[in-house]
C-alpha cells in the first residue's frame, strides 16, 4: 500500500491534461459530477468525489471540468493509490463498526489536483459507496453544513470516521512531501457542490 501522493503515469496521461481542460468546456454531463469543496481550501482535506464508476480515469475530464474554475488550468494529478489496490468499501466500515464498536477505517484515496491557481486534495468516495453514506462522507470531507440531528446518526458517524482517517493520511502524506503543502487560491466566495 502506498502512503506518500505521487503520480501514477497508469493512472492518467499528462500531456492530456491540457486536451482535458479544453474538451470540458462545450460539454453537457450526462451524469453531474459528483463534488464537494470547502470553501476555504488549505485544510488538508478540501473534499471529496463520488464518481459513478469504478474507472476514475474516465470520468477524469467532467472532474477537471468541475474543478477548473476554482483552481484555473488543471496542471498536475496526484494520487496516493496504485492501479493495483483494491478499492475500499465504505460500507464495510459500517459493518464492521456494528460488529465491534471500536471503528475500522483503513488506508483512504487521496488525490492533490494542482491547478494554475491552486490546488485541492480531495478524497475519493468509492462508487459503490451507498448514497446516504457518500452523501455524508461529501459533506463532511468538504467541512459544510450538517445539521445537529444529522449528527446523531450512523452514517455521520461512519463518515466522520473515514473523514478523519482521510484527514490523517493527508497529513501523513504532506509530512512525506517534507511538509510543503500548495499554495490555494480562495477564488470562491462559497462551498461548491456540482
Amino acid at each position: 500500500m502506498h502512503s506518500s501522493l505521487r503520480s501514477d503515469p497508469d493512472f492518467v496521461d499528462y500531456s492530456l491534461l491540457n486536451t482535458m481542460n479544453r474538451a470540458v468546456c462545450g460539454r453537457r454531463l450526462a451524469s453531474p459530477v459528483r463534488l464537494t469543496l470547502a470553501i476555504e481550501l488549505g485544510e488538508g482535506l478540501d473534499g471529496a468525489w463520488w464518481p459513478h464508476t469504478a474507472s476514475v480515469a474516465r470520468e477524469l475530464p467532467e472532474l477537471i471540468g468541475a474543478l477548473s474554475a476554482r483552481l484555473g488550468e488543471i496542471l498536475n494529478i496526484s494520487v496516493n493509490w496504485s492501479s493495483l489496490e483494491g478499492c475500499p468499501d465504505f460500507d464495510a466500515v459500517k459493518r464492521a463498526s456494528m460488529a465491534n464498536p471500536v471503528r475500522v477505517t483503513s488506508h483512504q484515496r487521496l488525490m492533490m489536483i494542482t491547478g494554475s491557481q491552486g490546488s485541492a486534495n480531495l478524497l475519493v468516495v468509492p462508487c459503490r459507496t451507498s448514497g446516504t453514506l457518500a452523501v455524508m462522507v461529501l459533506r463532511h470531507a468538504a467541512t459544510l453544513n450538517i445539521m445537529h440531528a444529522e449528527r446523531d446518526t450512523e452514517a455521520f458517524r461512519i463518515a466522520d470516521d473515514i473523514v478523519r482517517a482521510a484527514r490523517a493520511e493527508s497529513a501523513l502524506c504532506a509530512k512525506r512531501l517534507g511538509g510543503t503543502r500548495l499554495a490555494h487560491a480562495d477564488t470562491a466566495d462559497s462551498a461548491t457542490a456540482v
